[in-house]
């Protein structure tokens, strides 16, 4: 890897041999100064202890928190988020003070707002409208502490609508067009571009400046760099031509243990991003 990127590890889907709790330390211990998570919890509003037992694994690790995901319902189960989900928008709307918190105590700026799938018996245009305002009140309740709703577009999941770049980046639009908000930007996960089919190339070419957050796993298997195809290091050297200084999420399954999987990186690339956590 031949840039100069900030790479920081996804503890949902690495270290999950460890207790959720432990796997900052885990991560610090392997060199690097930034986790992200999706939500950490099992319900939209956890207990207080609970919070602040999370909040305490990231500080005492000296990591930063990179990513917060907000509660997506049953990820396991095949959800993938309540921003656009009728029956569950209220859990949504509960769990944004909880994430805004979290992320005001841990300096988190990057928020990914999965947008949900396609329910029965609404249509897409309900679920939309209901999207755009969802997604407007969490930006505007993030500003208060300069945060960034996230929008990804996801493989994997069939009744998931955003897909593709352009998908994801018409959802910011309307919401900037119909509230007037703008701390929206595109959470752009190399792997679910790639896999759903996207000019990844392309999206890097024309909307670096929209890319908010960058995620990325090789295909096929969704593995570490090198276990697949995927031209990563010529689209993150790309990415940081073209202005993007962000940091990069290891979101990927390790094809061996957790601690193994780093070895395509070197261990001094692995610590850029330390000198920020003074």
């Amino acid at each position: 890897m031949s840039h100069s990127l900030r790479y920081e590890v996804n503890c949902s889907i690495l270290f999950t041999e460890l207790p959720l709790l432990e796997r900052a330390a885990a991560v610090a211990e392997a060199g690097f100064a930034g986790v992200e998570f999706w939500w950490p919890f099992a319900e939209p509003v956890p207990s207080d202890r609970d919070v602040d037992r999370f909040v305490s694994s990231v500080e005492d690790a000296g990591v930063r928190l990179a990513g917060l995901n907000f509660f997506a319902g049953d990820m396991p189960g095949g959800e993938r988020g309540l921003v656009s989900w009728p029956g569950r928008s209220a859990e949504f709307r509960d769990n944004v003070d909880v994430v805004v918190g979290i992320g005001e105590r841990l300096g988190c700026r990057g928020f990914n707002a999965l947008y949900g799938n396609r329910v029965e018996g609404v249509s897409p245009e309900e679920q939309d409208e209901l999207g755009a305002e969802n997604l407007a009140l969490a930006a505007r309740a993030l500003a208060r502490i300069g945060g960034t709703v996230l929008v990804e577009p996801v493989s994997g999941a069939p009744r998931y609508p955003l897909l593709r770049a352009a998908d994801a980046l018409g959802v910011i639009d309307r919401v900037r067009q119909e509230y007037g908000v703008d701390n929206l930007g595109l959470l752009a996960d190399l792997y679910h571009l790639a896999v759903n089919g996207d000019d990844v190339d392309k999206v890097v070419a024309e909307h670096t400046d929209r890319i908010a957050h960058v995620q990325i796993a090789d295909d096929p298997g969704r593995n570490e760099p090198g276990t697949g195809t995927l031209p990563l290091d010529e689209q993150l050297a790309a990415l940081e031509a073209g202005g993007y200084a962000g940091w990069v999420g290891l979101e990927y399954k390790p094809s061996a243990a957790s601690v193994d999987s780093f070895e395509w990186l070197a261990r001094e690339r692995r610590a850029l991003g330390m000198e920020e956590q003074g």
